[in-house]
């Protein structure tokens, strides 16, 4: 406006100050020329008045742009407010999941053996017990369906809760049939259920809160259905990325048990150890009721010490000592039935297991990344002097060892086993090769009931276990968060120089001895077996 004015002002003046032309000799003339000028003023000031009247239209139309535009932020910021409050909110509850279908083709093979519930009813007869002649067992088509749903839930800035819901069945099958060759298949139990082929059942497999940075230290405390399947380096064959909060404590060759239990972590910052943190952990493996005259079993419960001095992307160490205190002879039971002979339960002892492991990443090393790992473990057990008793029959079995009557005695014995392997990686094409080795000791034991194998966990084998596989990783691209899918394909062979493969109830005897009846067996002994599977696995 005020430029407006200064140019209007400068017309009048440019006029006014012109020249005027000679004064004319008459009084008529000179009336004239004023009469003009006045007219002329006259003009200028309508056309000021003009100018006035177009730049305050002007003003109020900017000054009503200025209100409109002030009201459009005003609702765009109370709009982003409500998007960052949602935003937030959903954050904090995030819902995952997977589903796998799986293909195995199982052969095996027994030697011949005297079995314990033959050589029983023999004994009890009279009369000689008979030789189980060896045979071959298959199963060429086991299909299964496995789905897993997934729960993370911030309750508060630093307090979450996750859990993990498990449905695992095979094909045309809605009740579990057990296998009779190894204890960790043998039936459901707190230690694998969800982790084995059972029915169409949604179980919580996971169901844990976490607290973080308690007093705003690095300092945490966790309790509840424990995150203790699947741990390092057992996912990676599965193709399974794993954080240290979900595999601190869980060794995949000492632990791969569904736990109910707690831990307390700290994990120090020092610049020389990144990474690192320590644990302690606690889990329940057996509540054994009311105690009483006929029922005298102790609670079960474990104890570790978990400690990672460095982890990085390219590097992670591991230590850990865990014991399995007052362990039983069988799982959730005080009593049942055995070979058609009633028997009771027992606490047999401790087991003491200790690890080391190391994982490492290399990365461009051709066209792809080399990832390797190496664990060595020991057990050792403490036994008591308390055995597996079958009624009418006596003492039968103790803590890797068989009862005085069956030729063994109170002793500590100790295994110890070693696992190692690696995945090549190619990036650009999704695929990856691996290969896999594992070696138990005779009086090996490791607690893997939840392990993803088919015949037994090999984890806990007595003898040697070979593993090749394949994983082809699609290539669409993710419309989820976690979205991804995968074709794995694998085989596994098992050489097995004793019997009792993760199974601490009775003495290992060696695959070449088991023609003595003084050797009979409870379990079906095999040799070897194999495995071909095929997966399908699919997260969301």
């Amino acid at each position: 406006m005020k430029k407006s004015l200064l140019a209007a002002g400068a017309i009048a003046c440019t006029t006014l100050l012109t020249p005027l032309p000679a004064l004319p000799a008459s009084s008529a003339a000179l009336a004239k020329e004023i009469d003009s000028l006045s007219r002329q003023l006259d003009e200028l000031k309508k056309q000021m008045q003009e100018l006035q009247k177009q730049q305050a239209a002007k003003d109020e139309r900017v000054a009503t742009v200025e209100q409109k535009t002030q009201e459009t932020a005003q609702k765009v910021q109370t709009v982003e407010k409500k998007e960052k409050a949602a935003e937030k909110k959903a954050s904090a509850i995030e819902i995952s999941g997977d589903y796998r279908f799986r293909f195995d083709s199982l052969s095996g093979s027994a030697p011949a053996y005297y079995n314990f519930g033959n050589v029983l009813a023999a004994m009890q007869a009279g009369n000689a017990p008979a030789i189980t002649p060896a045979q071959n067992y298959k199963n060429n088509s086991l299909l299964t369906n496995r789905f897993g749903l997934n729960l993370k839930a911030k309750a508060t800035e630093d307090i979450s809760v996750k859990a993990r819901l498990l449905m695992y069945k095979g094909w045309g099958e809605e009740t579990y049939t057990p296998s009779n060759f190894f204890a960790d298949r043998f039936y459901s139990f707190d230690g694998n259920v969800g982790h084995l082929p059972t029915d169409n059942t949604l179980r919580v497999d996971q169901a844990y809160a976490t607290w973080s940075a308690i007093g705003g230290q690095p300092v945490w405390f966790s309790i509840g259905r424990r995150p203790s399947t699947g741990g390092i380096p057992t996912n990676l064959r599965q193709n399974i990325a794993k954080d240290s909060s979900d595999t601190a404590g869980v060794p995949g060759l000492l632990i791969d048990y569904a736990f109910d239990g707690a831990t307390i972590g700290v994990a120090p910052d020092i610049a020389m150890l990144p990474g690192a943190y320590a644990k302690f952990c606690y889990g329940k493996g057996f509540d054994s009721g009311f105690t009483s005259s006929s029922n005298q079993l102790k609670d079960v419960n474990f104890f570790g010490i978990n400690l990672v001095p460095y982890a990085t992307d390219n590097l992670r160490v591991e230590l850990q000592w865990d014991r399995a205190n007052n362990i039983f002879a069988f799982p959730e039971t005080t009593s049942a039935t055995l070979f058609g002979y009633p028997f009771n339960n027992a606490n047999l002892g401790n087991i003491d297991q200790f690890m080391i492991g190391a994982s490492g990443k290399f990365d461009n090393i051709g066209p792809g990344t080399l990832n390797l790992f190496l664990s060595g473990g020991i057990s050792k057990t403490h036994p008591n002097s308390n055995y597996l008793s079958i009624t009418g029959v006596g003492n039968v079995a103790g803590l890797m060892d068989a009862a005085p009557g069956f030729g063994g005695s109170v002793r500590s014995v100790t295994g110890n086993a070693i696992y190692l392997g690696g995945r090549y990686d190619v990036a650009s094409i999704g695929t990856k090769f691996g290969l896999e080795y594992n070696h138990g000791s005779k009086n090996w034991i490791s607690f893997a009931p939840a392990s993803d194998d088919m015949w037994t966990a090999k984890q806990g084998v007595h003898g040697d276990v070979y593993e090749a596989y394949l994983i082809h990783e699609i290539t669409s691209a993710p419309i989820s968060k976690f979205g991804k899918a995968q074709v794995r394909l694998g085989y596994q062979y098992y050489n097995f120089k004793q019997t009792g493969s993760n199974n601490w109830v009775g003495s290992p005897v060696s695959i070449g001895s088991l023609n003595n009846p003084m050797n009979a067996q409870m379990l079906t002994p095999l040799k070897d077996a194999r495995d071909v599977y095929l997966t399908f696995d699919v997260a969301f």
